[in-house]
């Protein structure tokens, strides 16, 4: 089965199985469905970034990238330019602002993004009140526009680390007390998904939450994400197609659901 046919199979079963908030009789799921997912709320931050975004996907500079994830399903070559780079790597808008919302509605303090690209996510995620943001990147030159997203929006809570994340992450876990939100998009590929994911949840408490980007880009991704909904810790997920979401409050009680969007 070719990758792009797997993208519309799962897209069709995900959205016979998705459902709105009339739906959803978990109180918890329909709270963060309306006040979080749904949500207009904006942030002032939050047209900077944009101003951002759009400079990156007009840039036609060249870059050589050193790339060592999974690599993209549509740009080959290491020699690529940002704004090709931009429009096939940047989460959409409304998702971005989805995680904004989401940090700030569980107040997440210690925030852990896995794959920074160019930096817009990053600096969504920076816009939650007292965040600190400590941010991967295996590619030191996509870390170079990144910083200088980073200065362009005056975003002073966030760490970059640069490196291969099989050399940086582990150290960098054991340095903080606990993670409140992790955002993984730096591998697709099954195993090292998998893995950082247990590195990370060695400082993660009942009220953390991680997001884990692309779950249906490929049979992969699909099956670790099917995989991490069943790991013993997980009590919650929700499916938005483009991202899940984990959450390990046992209250939740194992609830798994499919959210349209």
């Amino acid at each position: 089965m070719t990758e792009k046919f797997f993208q519309l199979k799962s897209f069709i079963t995900y959205w016979l199985d998705a459902v709105d908030a009339h739906s959803l009789h978990s109180p918890f799921f329909y709270r963060f469905y309306t006040q979080v997912v749904l949500s207009k709320e904006s942030n002032p931050t939050f047209n900077r970034i944009e101003e951002i975004r759009n400079a990156l996907l007009t840039d036609k500079r060249i870059l050589i990238v050193s790339d060592l994830g999974s690599g993209s399903q549509v740009l080959k070559k290491n020699s690529r330019s940002i704004n090709d780079i931009a429009r096939t790597s940047l989460s959409q808008k409304h998702f971005s602002r989805i995680y904004a919302r989401l940090t700030s509605y569980f107040q997440c303090k210690t925030i852990f993004e896995l794959g920074t690209s160019f930096g817009i996510n990053t600096l969504y995620l920076s816009t939650s009140a007292g965040s600190t943001i400590t941010t991967f990147e295996g590619s030191p030159e996509i870390a170079s526009m990144a910083r200088q997203s980073f200065e362009a929006a005056n975003g002073t809570n966030i760490r970059m680390v640069i490196g291969n994340l099989d050399d940086t992450l582990h150290q960098q876990v054991q340095s903080v007390d606990q993670i409140d939100l992790a955002f993984m998009d730096a591998n697709h590929r099954s195993e090292p998904t998998l893995r950082y994911f247990e590195c990370l949840i060695q400082k993660m408490n009942e009220q953390s939450i991680v997001i884990v980007d692309d779950i249906h880009y490929s049979t992969e991704m699909e099956s670790a994400w099917n995989e991490l909904k069943q790991h013993k810790r997980v009590r919650a997920s929700a499916d938005l197609y483009r991202c899940g979401i984990l959450f390990f409050d046992p209250s939740l009680n194992n609830q798994h659901v499919v959210l349209q969007y």
